[in-house]
């Protein structure tokens, strides 16, 4: 099914109660006043929000469509903004291994880890990676998602990027939800170029960014800096280069070590800076400064059983924006939840709740580039929105998977 994101019928939810996730409105959760006195209407046309009105001033307008939802709450829809969605075979034999005491480096050593991925990713069709990604959006949908951002970064060649991308694209032709991709080429040193990580950024610099760009296949360029992945420096090759052809950045940084990622792509204006679990104050301060979000992955931080939790208070009293994502990939994160996430953030990070759910809303959208456009519910926003059969917003977090979706809504189009 592809989304048209507005059909230009004219559509109202009436009788809801409203959790716009709108700081603007200096509320928890952006909520407006509700109750069976104060409910409010949301109007859309032409797939964005015409007008939110209080049911006294409501009045059905000629030709509009009218959904009552009785009461129910209304939120923006979820946004996952870091998943790895698209990718070819199954890592489940390693979980097995990990726990048995089977180190990551004898797993890659024996030919598993990101390469047999890679490996199981080059020989699937690009339907077959789309087919295979689609499916696994499934439990997202029925959580209320409606923007999904998938990464490329299992090909690690020119042919198979792209083909990972051009994957990424037909999701959104086989399920309703909206995707935004993301070049990931210099996620890991191909088994091609071992040893010659610095000729492998060329590949990527010279070659795969300016194929990926002239297609139009990325929104933006990412970058694994890691002493298992990439340095500083040849990061910000990548960065540069990523400026060049008009992609803005982000960054996987400090997952396991602090190599100073983030100020780095602070300094290029990165959207995001993703996992954070070493990173130190000097990166906050740069974050802060700079505008740049930070994107928790609660997801890997619990798969790979790690100790070092991200410095959420300091990111909090700099005002760094918080999203929550899920991480979705074959390896380290294989949790097709963002509700869950959302819980895992709070539980194991410290997130307060109405913090939680922001950053599965308002951050994950600031954290694509697109705040203010989604991830609210605001006029001239798009009418992405999710109705829940829940007593509060924060039912959402509490018990992450209970079924409590009752409709989900792309551009003012009832998709479920």
């Amino acid at each position: 099914m592809t989304v048209r994101h507005g059909d230009g019928m004219v559509r109202t939810w009436i009788n809801a109660d409203l959790a716009t996730m709108d700081p603007a409105h200096g509320r928890s959760y952006g909520a407006l006043d509700h109750g069976a006195d104060g409910r409010h209407a949301i109007r859309t046309t032409q797939g964005r929000i015409e007008a939110i009105l209080p049911m006294r001033d409501w009045r059905p307008a000629s030709g509009e469509t009218v959904i009552d939802v009785a009461g129910r709450w209304v939120t923006p829809g979820l946004i996952d903004c870091h998943t790895h969605l698209v990718w070819g075979g199954d890592r489940a034999g390693e979980f097995e291994q990990r726990l048995a005491g089977t180190s990551y480096a004898e797993i890659a050593a024996a030919g598993g880890g990101i390469g047999s991925t890679v490996r199981a990713t080059r020989a699937a069709s690009e339907e077959e990676l789309a087919q295979a990604a689609a499916a696994r959006l499934a439990p997202l949908l029925a959580e209320g998602l409606t923007t999904v951002e998938i990464k490329s970064g299992y090909g690690l060649n020119l042919a198979d990027e792209l083909k990972q991308l051009r994957a990424a694209r037909q999701v959104a032709s086989l399920v309703p939800v909206r995707v935004t991709t993301t070049l990931l080429a210099a996620h890991a040193v191909p088994p091609d170029y071992a040893g010659r990580a610095d000729d492998y950024i060329s590949h990527v610099c010279d070659t795969i960014m300016p194929a990926a760009a002239e297609e139009g296949l990325a929104e933006a360029v990412d970058v694994f800096c890691e002493h298992l992945a990439f340095s500083p420096a040849q990061c910000e090759r990548v960065f540069v280069r990523a400026h060049e052809l008009g992609l803005p950045v982000k960054g996987h940084m400090e997952q396991l070590s602090n190599l100073g990622g983030s100020r780095l792509a602070a300094a290029h204006g990165a959207l995001s800076v993703d996992h954070l679990e070493y990173l130190d104050a000097a990166g906050i301060e740069a974050l802060a400064d700079a505008g740049t979000s930070a994107v928790l992955l609660p997801g890997a931080f619990y798969f790979l059983r790690e100790k070092q939790v991200p410095p959420v208070e300091g990111l909090r009293r700099a005002g760094v924006p918080m999203a929550v994502a899920t991480d979705l990939n074959p390896g380290t994160s294989p949790f097709a939840s963002l509700r869950l996430m959302a819980n895992m953030a709070c539980i194991l990070f410290g997130l307060t709740v109405e913090e939680a759910l922001a950053g599965i809303t308002r951050e994950a959208a600031r954290a694509l580039g697109l705040e203010g456009r989604r991830g609210v519910l605001a006029e001239g926003a798009d009418a992405d929105l999710a109705v829940w059969s829940v007593p509060h917003p924060n039912f959402l977090i509490y018990e992450p998977l209970a079924p409590r979706l009752w409709q989900r809504v792309i551009g003012g189009e009832i998709v479920s």
